[in-house]
């Protein structure tokens, strides 16, 4: 690994860094920090969580001339979320400059966001729309900006900003620096760095450097039904300090939150029909450890760098291989351990092989926990407090009381009754959630062919037999009786 301390960073952002409590480059950090100090035009492939924000943010802070009150470096993010972490992590990395940071985004007060601006910082950090609002009514001049850095390009040209960002991009100075970051590089994506970056150097994470190996990657196949159930018992069982549960919509995030908290469990949602305030709020306590289990849609949570999840539940299989990757990448950060589980429905199977084939790494199958295991598992997190509270406390202000205790009852008893106090039993109560849809099936072409009355060989139509044994030429009746029902998805 190498150390930040060869880089050539200046001591002040070194220091920063030690502060931050980083000690050794990530391989893009390593790769890009001397580029972009530089002065290069750069494109970084890369997921979330191999740290592009330090790789983009170090060269910047140290690039950037603090005695002027002007703007000079531009980050375009594609949601608030990661507008808000990343100017968090720039003005950490800046500590020792005293770099001024400022993060613009929609849902914020825009007569805030103006009053900041008189007062120009070094560095914006913004959402496509907001900062083309901002553009439009003169409160934003980037006339002398140095450095732009567009992160999960690829992610703002899904959510169609990418016109937004090429109307940005023609406001500064054809003489600065572009660093790009995407995780694929999609052809529009290709024909905007060739239109506004000059002789780009590419540096490239591959998916298995991605895809932590210190992360243990399961998968449970359960009917839809069974999901919440096996949810609950895994949570039981394996009583994780934090966790993200991923759903696939809104309303799945709702109902699961809601459902988890009936259950007794610390839980709330995130999506992105929820106010500013209440994301940041809900956001804060998880950071904060006041809620155990945050409930998320794959868009709410792109771009969070929350420190200490050790387990992520895929309660629904996301149909894009890539959002898997960004997922199972909130846990395993760091150096530390971490799970995902991944709840399939027999019907999803090969999907569970396309996101094998991406990661390149095989998920190992786990038998649903029942009821028994999950009480047990329980009762063990109940004995490693008991034994915590043993090693770690001054126990003589209980002694007494606990005299008394042994002579009525029995010192077996009274440990069983302790066991029974800190054991949250798994509660049966039924909990109706909205069925989804499986992602929908694909189809076995030679199969289909067959079913049709095809030779899949010479792709000519045999014979069929109708119900009552006749030969029709392959062509069914015109009676309503053989009239056949739909397999579209809709």
């Amino acid at each position: 690994m190498t150390k930040f301390e060869e880089l050539n960073i200046s001591p002040a952002t070194l220091k920063s860094l030690k502060r931050m409590g980083f000690e050794e480059a990530t391989p893009i950090q390593a790769e890009t920090i001397p580029l972009g100090l530089a002065n290069k035009d750069l494109i970084g492939q890369a997921q979330t969580g191999t740290g592009k924000t330090t790789a983009f943010g170090v060269p910047m802070i140290d690039t950037i001339d603090y005695t002027k009150d002007i703007i000079q470096g531009i980050v375009i993010a594609p949601t608030r979320e990661l507008a808000i972490q990343v100017s968090e992590e720039l003005y950490k990395i800046g500590y020792g400059k005293r770099a001024r940071v400022l993060s613009i985004y929609g849902g914020q007060d825009i007569n805030r966001q103006i009053r900041a601006l008189k007062r120009p910082p070094h560095i914006i950090v913004g959402t496509p729309g907001r900062l083309l609002d901002h553009i439009n009514r003169n409160t934003l001049k980037l006339d002398n900006v140095r450095t732009v850095i567009l992160d999960e390009a690829d992610e703002m040209l899904n959510m169609g900003f990418i016109e937004d960002i090429e109307a940005i991009l023609a406001k500064i100075p054809e003489d600065h620096q572009t660093l790009l970051f995407s995780a694929t590089m999609p052809a529009p994506i290709q024909r905007m760095a060739e239109r506004f970056m000059k002789d780009p150097q590419i540096v490239r994470v591959k998916t298995k450097e991605v895809t932590v190996s210190l992360i243990e990657q399961y998968y449970i196949e359960i009917q839809e039904k069974g999901k919440f159930d096996v949810l609950t018992r895994l949570l039981d069982i394996q009583s994780p300090e934090l966790a993200i549960i991923f759903g696939r919509t809104k309303r799945r995030v709702d109902e699961l939150s809601e459902a988890l908290n009936l259950r007794g469990y610390n839980a709330e949602g995130i999506h992105g029909d929820l106010s500013q305030a209440k994301r940041l709020s809900v956001l804060r306590k998880f950071k904060e450890g006041s809620i155990d289990v945050l409930v998320a849609t794959d868009v709410a949570a792109r771009g969070l760098d929350i420190s200490g999840v050790t387990h992520v539940y895929n309660f629904d299989i996301p149909q894009d291989p890539e959002s898997y990757v960004h997922r199972i990448g909130r846990t395993g950060r760091a150096g530390k351990a971490g799970v995902a589980m991944t709840f399939i429905t027999p019907r999803e199977k090969s999907y569970l092989h396309v996101v094998e084939k991406t990661t390149r790494k095989k998920m190992e199958r786990m038998e649903p926990p029942t009821l028994d295991e999950a009480l047990e598992g329980q009762q063990k997190a109940a004995m490693e407090k008991i034994i915590q509270t043993i090693d770690g406390n001054n126990l003589s202000y209980y002694k007494q009381a606990a005299d008394e205790l042994l002579e009525e009852h029995d010192a077996s008893t009274v440990v069983a009754a302790v066991l029974k106090m800190l054991t949250k039993e798994p509660d049966t109560t039924p909990v109706k959630l909205t069925e989804e849809k499986p992602l929908p099936v694909k189809r076995d072409r030679k199969f289909d062919d067959r079913k049709r009355g095809y030779d899949s060989n010479n792709r000519k139509r045999t014979p069929m037999k109708s119900r009552q044994g006749h030969s029709h030429g392959g062509k069914r009746p015109n009676n309503s009786q053989y009239k056949s029902k739909s397999n579209s998805y809709k």
